[in-house]
Parts: structure tokens; C-alpha cells; sequence
């Protein structure tokens, strides 16, 4: 038998400090592939924008994680290790990315004038943007340390850091994207599988508040996992490993899938979105376009 064949037991103790079982990473990086290839013939469907692309891109960077756990089944080196902990810890973070530039949208393009400065269209990007991009960084940097012996505990705080940091945003980030669902003058684009501009504002809202909230938990199960150190209770527990991260991660894309939000973020230059106060829509029976119609000056 080949190396390949016969797994280093005391490498893969030496990493996880558990003998990772064996089907559950192919199962899981099976299933990621197939929502990834799902999420990729919406968007060419539907015409998305391209920064959708982080959706079907962050499930794909999930298979290749999970590709690597495969291969740390049967022969763990640190560089495989060092591959896995980046691909499952870091990418998962990008959606809150897609999130953040969903709702910034929808306020930029409704064109909303906002009481306050933080409710501000460029604010809300940047804002959360940034937030992201740190914890994601500081989540980056703390997983490659935490496979050194010598830095594994800098790494532990260091990830930490960046998870806490990050709770904290989804927090005030829920707090803006109930506003902006809540305040009837942020429209969204009216799909063709829109029954009204209500119908397709909640299927965005809904989409990005549920797969927030999913990534929330995740966070609470990722400090929970750090503070309780390298070979504590909840590191070595591989069942939760994969409920808390792999079919939590899991469900967010199946949120996405079922309430794509790429319908209502066309290509196109030619949106249909909700009126403003004070007018409705006509149909114009030539080309069925929608004219907005003041009712005090009919056409």
C-alpha cells in the first residue's frame, strides 16, 4: 500500500487531535460543488450583476476546503491543514460581502434621503465593507498561525479578534437591513417572476437578513471554538464541526438558491422599481414597458 493509503495517525492527531472520519468530506464537498453549479446557471440566467458572483465563488472555495479535508483523512501534512483551516474559516465571511452591497444598493438606487449619516448609501458600503475585510484578514492570519506550535495561541487571539469584531457589525448590519425593509421608500427591481414591488423586496430582505443571521450563529459556534482553545472540548468535536459550519454554511446557500437575489440585480440598465409617493404605474399597451404617471397630471 502506498502512503497515501495508510494515514499518518499521529499527524492527523498532531492536527485535529481527532481521526477525522472518512465520507462526510466528500458528501460535503459533493454538495457545495452541485449549489455552487446552481447558483452559476441563475446568475447566467437571470443576467446578474457581477459582484453576485461571490455567492456561487464562495461555495465552490467551500468544495475545495473540503476537498482538502479529504485528502487530510488519509495523509495529513501542514500543508494540506493549513489549506483546509483557509478555505472553510475564511471564505464563508465573503457572503457578508454580498450582503453588505445588496442593501447598499437598494438604498444608492432608491434614492432615498437619509436622516442619518450612517444611513447613508456610500457610509453603508464602505462602513461594512471595510468591517468585512478586517475580520476577514485578521481570521486569515490568525489560522495560519494557529498550525505553529510556538503561535498557536497568538493565532487563537488573533482569530478571536476578528470573529468578535465581526459579530459585532452583523449586528448593527441586521439593525440597517430591518430599517431599510421596514421604510417603504427603499424599492428594489421588479423581476419578471414578481408578482409586486413588495413581493420582490421581500425576497431580497429575506435572503440577505436569514443568511445573515445563519452566519451570526456560525461566528457564536467559531469564538465558542477558539476560546475554548486548540485540543479543548469543542475543537475536537468533529459532529460539530460539521452542524455548525458545514450544514449551517450549507442552508445559507439554499437560502440564496431559493430567494436569489440576482433576479433583482439585472445587467441591464432598464429597471422596474416601486414609485414613488404619489404616483403609480401605467402599462403601456405597445411595448408593455411601465411609465411612472403623476395622478395629478395624467398623461
Amino acid at each position: 500500500m502506498s502512503d497515501f493509503d495508510t494515514p499518518d495517525i499521529d499527524d492527523r492527531l498532531k492536527y485535529f487531535t481527532y481521526k477525522p472520519v472518512n465520507v462526510a468530506p466528500e458528501i460535503s464537498l459533493a454538495l457545495y460543488f452541485i449549489v455552487g453549479s446552481i447558483l452559476v446557471w441563475q446568475m447566467v440566467r437571470h443576467r446578474s450583476q457581477r459582484w453576485v458572483a461571490i455567492i456561487p465563488g464562495t461555495a465552490f472555495s467551500e468544495a475545495i476546503g473540503y476537498a482538502f479535508r479529504t485528502v487530510c483523512v488519509y495523509n495529513t501534512t501542514f500543508g494540506m491543514y493549513v489549506a483546509m483551516m483557509l478555505f472553510l474559516l475564511v471564505p464563508p465571511n465573503a457572503l457578508a460581502l454580498v450582503n453588505y452591497k445588496a442593501v447598499g444598493k437598494i438604498m444608492r438606487d432608491s434614492r432615498a434621503q437619509p436622516r442619518w449619516f450612517w444611513l447613508k448609501p456610500g457610509f453603508v458600503n464602505w462602513f461594512y465593507f471595510g468591517s468585512d475585510v478586517f475580520s476577514i484578514c485578521m481570521q486569515g492570519a490568525g489560522g495560519g498561525m494557529l498550525t505553529g506550535t510556538n503561535t498557536r495561541d497568538a493565532g487563537r487571539a488573533v482569530v478571536l479578534v476578528g470573529l468578535i469584531v465581526q459579530l459585532f457589525f452583523f449586528a448593527c448590519y441586521l439593525a440597517t437591513a430591518f430599517y431599510v425593509w421596514w421604510r417603504p421608500e427603499y424599492t428594489v427591481h421588479v423581476s419578471p417572476s414578481d408578482v409586486s414591488h413588495a413581493s420582490a423586496k421581500r425576497r431580497v430582505m429575506l435572503a440577505v437578513t436569514l443568511t445573515t443571521g445563519i452566519l451570526y450563529l456560525r461566528s457564536i459556534y467559531r469564538i465558542a471554538e477558539f476560546a475554548d482553545g486548540y485540543g479543548g472540548k469543542i475543537y475536537s468535536s468533529e459532529w460539530a464541526f460539521y452542524v455548525f459550519d458545514t450544514i449551517l454554511i450549507f442552508i445559507a446557500f439554499i437560502v440564496y438558491i431559493v430567494f436569489f437575489i440576482g433576479r433583482n440585480f439585472p445587467r441591464s440598465s432598464e429597471v422596474t422599481r416601486a414609485p414613488s409617493v404619489g404616483y403609480e404605474l401605467q402599462q403601456r399597451p405597445a411595448d408593455s414597458s411601465q411609465l411612472l404617471v403623476s395622478k395629478d397630471h395624467p398623461v
